[in-house]
């Protein structure tokens, strides 16, 4: 009995120390500010102000996406100004807006500008007649990748090209990526975006041009191709090549001649090559 005594004893002061003990301080995580968003590329502008004043502005703005849902009040005044400037209109999904914006307030509307305003091709064959010479036009069908576009505008500066046109859709526009490629050249080279490339192929023929197209199963090679007239050099895509319609609307495919394993160039120095053989062609008969 006296053991268990001391043992219930024992027991007994054990449960009052445990009952004096303090609690533990509960760790809490330090106080951190909300995260800053990221900040947006060159190119792209959000919320409802800012795009409607760059539209007001006349800013070139390539393509304008709409939040599913968001299609009233001043979201449609803004597509109705967009569609007016010659801009892309698409409806997308709240959530790929959400993403782009990469934190800033939308308000459902972003918008991809250019970082130079497009030229018409009025504008462009004006200023090619008023210098003497054969005008030298770059079209480009369908391609893609800014970094080409980039590197082609870069080229097209350095051999004196008059002007360059690029389809309003599926095509690259011009962008800060396309900006930084061509090295500045995008501030020099006028760049006209077009509708229809058939129908516009057509009304330079009527202009007296003859269209030259860039083609793996071209009939001659290029340097045997005269390039020194009122020329336009079609490029196509990066996979694809010219597509169908366009190559049926050419004068002539040229192709470059490829002795190694690869038969293919890059666009854009396909396009180099194709371009500094016409300026070897043209300073060798006196019309630079």
């Amino acid at each position: 009995m006296e053991k268990r005594k001391r043992s219930a004893v024992h027991e007994a002061g054990r449960g009052e120390e445990k009952s004096q003990r303090k609690p533990r301080p509960q760790k809490t995580m330090p106080e951190m500010d909300p995260p800053e968003p990221n900040t947006l590329p060159e190119d792209v502008l959000v919320g409802r102000n800012a795009v409607t004043e760059a539209l007001k502005s006349g800013r070139a703005v390539n393509r304008l996406l709409v939040a599913e849902g968001d299609g009233q009040g001043s979201i449609r005044e803004i597509v109705r100004m967009a569609r007016e400037n010659g801009a892309i209109v698409e409806t997308v999904a709240r959530s790929k807006i959400e993403a782009m914006a990469r934190g800033y307030r939308h308000q459902g509307v972003l918008a991809y500008t250019s970082p130079v305003d497009y030229t018409s091709l009025d504008e462009i064959l004006a200023a090619a007649r008023a210098k003497g010479d054969s005008p030298f036009l770059l079209l480009l069908d369908e391609l893609e990748d800014p970094h080409n576009l980039g590197a082609i505008l870069r080229t097209a500066d350095a051999v004196g090209v008059d002007g360059v046109l690029i389809p309003r859709r599926r095509s690259c526009p011009l962008s800060a990526t396309v900006a930084k490629t061509s090295a500045g050249a995008v501030e020099y080279v006028p760049v006209a975006r077009i509708g229809n490339v058939s129908q516009t192929i057509r009304e330079l023929k009527e202009e007296g041009f003859w269209i030259v197209g860039a083609d793996v199963d071209g009939m001659a090679d290029y340097f045997d191709a005269d390039l020194t007239g009122a020329t336009v050099l079609v490029v196509g895509s990066e996979g694809r090549g010219i597509s169908r319609l366009v190559r049926e609307s050419c004068d002539v495919l040229v192709k470059i001649p490829m002795l190694g394993k690869i038969n293919s160039l890059n666009v854009s120095v396909a396009g180099a090559v194709l371009m500094y053989e016409s300026l070897r062609q043209r300073q060798k008969k006196g019309n630079p």
